[in-house]
Formats: structure tokens, sequence, C-alpha cells
């Protein structure tokens, strides 16, 4: 994996990869700043897991969202102290325990993004069912 930065001025640069660009702002004015991009990262690599294995699971599901928070330390280098994602599905209230498994292995299992935070910040998770 590779990723091209280029600075654009001021704490704005904007970052390529694979032909994909996206922008990163440390003033968080024209683009996300660099440490909510690693919880994006994590929202993202958490999502398509959930979403590949409750399809091969048979569960009928809509409006996943998944909103990431962690709270900073004050001193430098300013780390997660711990993050918290809540998943939002509409499903049916019988699917829970499968969408739980889903999120577990997700977690625990397959993303690799939550594999390299939590070696720093505990990493916990919350589940609303939407009907």
């Amino acid at each position: 994996m590779k990723t091209t930065t280029i600075w654009k001025g001021d704490h704005f640069f904007e970052s390529e990869h694979e032909g994909n660009r996206i922008s990163v702002d440390g003033d968080k004015k024209r683009g996300h700043g660099p440490k909510a991009l690693l919880l994006s990262g994590l929202a993202g690599c958490s999502g398509i897991d959930v979403v590949d294995i409750l399809e091969k699971m048979r569960v009928q599901f809509s409006d996943l969202s998944i909103e990431v928070e962690s709270e900073q330390t004050e001193e430098n280098p300013r780390v997660f102290k711990w993050i918290m994602i809540t998943y939002t599905i509409k499903t049916a209230a019988e699917n829970e325990d499968k969408v739980r498994k889903a999120i577990d292995l997700s977690l625990e299992k397959y993303c690799g993004v939550s594999a390299m935070l939590r070696k720093n910040s505990p990493i916990n998770y919350k589940l609303e069912i939407l009907k």
C-alpha cells in the first residue's frame, strides 16, 4: 500500500491513493484532521466487515451508520485515551445477536485498523437497533 500526500499550503494537504484523493487539513477548514481520518478509517473498515458478515448470514438490514468518538490525552503526543463506536442499524429485533456477532468478529478478528488502534486505545461499542 502506498499513498502520496502533497502540501498545498498552511496545514492543508491533498493525499492520493490509487487515483482517489482526500483532503487533510490540520485546521479542519478544508478537510478532515489526521486523527479524524483514523476514526473514519476504523468506521469504514469495521463497516465493510459488518456488511459482508451480515450478508453471509442472510440478515436483512438497512440504514447502517457508524459513529466513532474518542478523547485525547492532554500531553503531546495527543493520543486517543479510548474509542467508542456506536453502530446504528435498521433490522428486525430478533437479528440483534447476529449483528453483535458480526461486530465482534469485525473488531476482534478482521478489521486491521481496529487491531492497530487497539494496541494503544481500548475500543468499545454500543449497538442501536432501529425498527
